[in-house]
């Protein structure tokens, strides 16, 4: 069960003081029976005039900071280690009901799956739809567990990871037809495949132990990382990271999970000043595991913005 420390440095520049106004960060790990917070601590600077966290509707922890005076440089800096129980395929036990697609969710937990059920993204031609049931197996019945094991690797195989700098996300039709995109773009194309087989699916921001970067390791090392979790009868969320083709929880460090990636932005805020005066912002992330835990290296790299 190794040991991973976590740091996530965020600088934002200026060409002369300006005013900030709100800023709120997902940074903080999600506790559960597969990961466990050892300790955590956030440095903000300047300081900020109000700091208090609360739980976002998805559970999430959520820090909001508000700030007084004006300031050349913001820089938040938070180191969290926790305890990693990696999960993988194998370990899920699927209700009997939902093993074979496709099955119809228990109608007490409709209510609370229909939104993450719905289709978020226009796809007029229906071309995620047809791509969804490219893995169907036609003439004999489906696993449903092999079916999302399937598209999440078609994806890591077939389509190339391109890190964008530029926030947001690229149209699920999008990324097909240009055959490329980041990790959060990947995520979203595999929870609208799984939304239009019927499936319940969310979006999950967080970072990535990724042992042997510089060796050819996982993919999206050095940054935040993005994928998508399922829900299915009896064995609950279970995460499947199409960027490096993961299925389980092993190496992905969950910090927050959304119906829609808006939801599950790491850290945004605004400021009050000339646009000129930007300079730009840069991100660090390292993941490393303790050296009683782990003998090999995790990434560290530097980026210009959240990928």
């Amino acid at each position: 069960m190794p040991i991973l420390t976590v740091r996530h440095v965020t600088t934002y520049r200026y060409r002369q003081p300006v005013a900030f106004g709100e800023h709120r960060m997902m940074l903080r790990p999600r506790e559960g029976h597969d990961q466990r917070l050892i300790e955590a601590s956030l440095d903000i600077a300047p300081a900020p005039q109000e700091l208090r966290w609360v739980h976002d509707v998805f559970g999430n922890s959520l820090g909001v900071a508000r700030f007084a005076g004006r300031h050349k440089e913001l820089r938040f800096d938070s180191l969290v280690q926790l305890d990693h129980r990696p999960l993988h395929s194998l370990d899920f036990s699927v209700e009997d009901y939902a093993r074979i697609w496709p099955f119809a969710y228990d109608r007490e937990e409709i209510p609370d799956l229909a939104r993450s059920i719905e289709r978020h993204w226009s796809d007029p031609e229906r071309r995620v739809d047809r791509w969804a049931r490219r893995f169907l197996r036609r003439g004999e019945t489906t696993g449903t567990l092999a079916l999302l094991e399937a598209m999440t690797h078609a994806i890591r195989d077939e389509l190339t990871y391109i890190p964008r700098h530029e926030r947001g996300i690229q149209e699920p039709v999008k990324t097909l037809s240009s055959g490329s995109g980041t990790c959060r773009d990947f995520a979203v194309l595999l929870m609208e495949a799984a939304r239009s087989l019927g499936l319940a699916a969310r979006f999950v921001s967080g970072y990535l132990y990724s042992p042997g970067y510089d060796a050819g390791g996982h993919r999206g090392g050095g940054s935040t990382h993005a994928w998508a979790r399922v829900y299915l009868p009896g064995a609950g969320w279970v995460e499947f990271d199409p960027t490096n083709g993961i299925v389980g929880n092993r190496d992905l460090i969950r910090v927050a999970v959304a119906r829609d990636p808006a939801q599950a932005l790491p850290l945004h805020g605004t400021w009050t000043g000339f646009p000129s005066d930007s300079l730009g912002m840069t991100v660090e992330v390292s993941v490393t595991a303790n050296a009683s835990s782990a003998a090999v290296p995790a990434s560290a790299a530097r980026a210009s913005a959240p990928l």
